[in-house]
């Protein structure tokens, strides 16, 4: 399996990098994707994709980071795509939730990312909080680059989810899905995604799953089979179709070679 979504940025993974591969390696993890947040970690997550086998990176800028945002950025990560070109652009989208950048400087942000993913033919790696509406009115707008995209950590309602089907959107599970308070609404959705558009990720370090006995301290990508388990007993197939599965649509979404 491969684990869609890591953010690698801290010393919990970089101290010993090696240690980091070698654990998820064991537990039946052979790569991750690194998510870029800002300039300088797509330039960081890009040379540890260009030294390691088993990682995989985006280039872009989150919705937080959309003030850092400026009219050389577009610039920039273009560059940084013909050196070496990511598995997609993103971390992008919008984020109402918590607004570390205001809406008009995440719209900015975004929609010049969705015309680097055009241009270089490569999908989003999508995030949104409490902005569905005004994302699915802006995926709606360049429905060819939606159906090969990725809604990353998906946590919404059922029909949240229908919104994002109806666009051909790629469906990134996580730990939220172990959670016992939180994830009832993710539970009752996973029924209802197509295999074919399903991708599991640990969003590590974050959104640790509760299922893991005992309880470590921080997320891993070592411990994404705990979320294969859960959304294979929820789909109602076994771990090792589960598995198949999720990992052909890695491949197919993010045009990865294993």
């Amino acid at each position: 399996m491969i684990d869609i979504g890591v953010n690698i940025n801290h010393r919990f993974f970089l101290d010993d990098l090696d240690k980091t591969l070698a654990d998820m390696q064991e537990m039946g993890v052979k790569g991750m994707i690194c998510i870029a947040s800002d300039l300088e970690e797509s330039q960081q997550v890009q040379a540890l994709s260009q030294s390691y086998s088993a990682i995989w990176n985006t280039l872009g800028c989150h919705p937080h980071q959309a003030k850092t945002w400026n009219t050389e950025s577009k610039t920039r990560l273009s560059a940084l795509i013909k050196d070496s070109r990511p598995v997609a652009i993103g971390e992008t989208g919008l984020d109402f939730n918590r607004n570390y950048s205001t809406a008009n400087e995440q719209f900015y942000a975004f929609h010049e990312q969705i015309e680097l993913a055009t241009e270089h033919q490569l999908p989003l790696y999508l995030h949104e909080r409490d902005a569905h509406k005004e994302m699915i009115d802006i995926l709606k707008q360049h429905p060819d680059l939606a159906r090969k995209s990725v809604i990353h950590c998906f946590t919404g309602s059922q029909l949240e989810l229908d919104k994002y089907l109806e666009l051909g959107l790629f469906i990134g599970i996580t730990g939220w899905v172990c959670d016992e308070r939180r994830g009832a609404d993710l539970q009752a959705s996973i029924p209802h995604i197509p295999l074919d558009r399903l991708l599991i990720e640990t969003d590590a370090p974050y959104l640790l799953p509760r299922t893991i006995r005992p309880r470590p301290k921080k997320n891993h990508p070592k411990y994404l089979p705990w979320v294969a388990q859960e959304v294979a007993r929820l789909k109602g197939i076994s771990v090792e179709e589960l598995t198949k599965i999720t990992t052909n649509n890695t491949q197919t979404v993010f045009g990865i070679l294993t």
